[in-house]
């Protein structure tokens, strides 16, 4: 079994090597041709973010490699998630907005969190009628980020089950769970309702 992993994951390293030099010759092409790709250079970086995160199961199974915390400022890595989405989401025609941002340091893993949250934006792109909100709390519990729009909702909100269902919440699902302090551990909360009426998806890391 981890054999046959192993032979996956070396084509999914190859598959992304692919795909950056396809972005390197969008972006030539841009400059050559006086074009505008943002869409295809887009539909890239998911494609490549999408593998990146099949790699990341992978290692959760292998159980290798471990998570990089830091204190991270949560205002601004909310506003980094936001500003890489924010383009494809004005291509839909959809708003992407952030409120009630704490603006403190909180011990994560950077580059797995907005990965985490990117998704979670973009799964909301999908569904969003008009409007996609993200923001955050503090508490005795943790840390929560969240994610809300106003589509028609998660058909259901067993995060075992969706999880089950699709690589970015599965993984997304084990790298909160690894996040801890203590003997507390991070999680996901999958709900309907919320502010905007439609899915809400909630990263609480302790």
């Amino acid at each position: 079994m981890h054999q046959i992993l192993d032979i996956i994951s070396s084509g999914i390293h190859d598959a992304k090597n692919q795909l950056f030099l396809a972005e390197s010759l969008i972006t030539q092409a841009e400059a050559e041709h006086g074009l505008k790709l943002d869409e295809a250079r887009f539909a890239i970086e998911h494609a490549a973010a999408r593998l990146s995160r099949l790699l990341t199961a992978y290692k959760l199974h292998r159980e290798v490699g471990q998570l990089s915390i830091d204190m991270v400022s949560v205002g601004d890595l909310i506003e980094e998630a936001v500003m890489i989405n924010a383009p494809h989401c004005r291509h839909l025609g959809l708003d992407l907005s952030s409120q009630n941002l704490e603006h403190k340091a909180w011990p994560l893993d950077r580059e797995l969190t907005l990965d985490i949250l990117s998704n979670a934006i973009q799964n909301a792109s999908r569904h969003a009628r008009s409007r996609i909100k993200i923001s955050t709390t503090t508490g005795d519990s943790g840390l929560t980020l969240r994610i809300e729009d106003d589509g028609p909702g998660y058909p259901s909100t067993d995060v075992e089950l969706m999880a089950s269902k699709g690589v970015g919440l599965y993984v997304a699902n084990e790298i909160a769970r690894q996040h801890h302090r203590g003997e507390r551990h991070g999680s996901l909360v999958l709900s309907n309702g919320g502010a905007l009426g439609g899915a809400v998806f909630e990263l609480l890391l302790p």
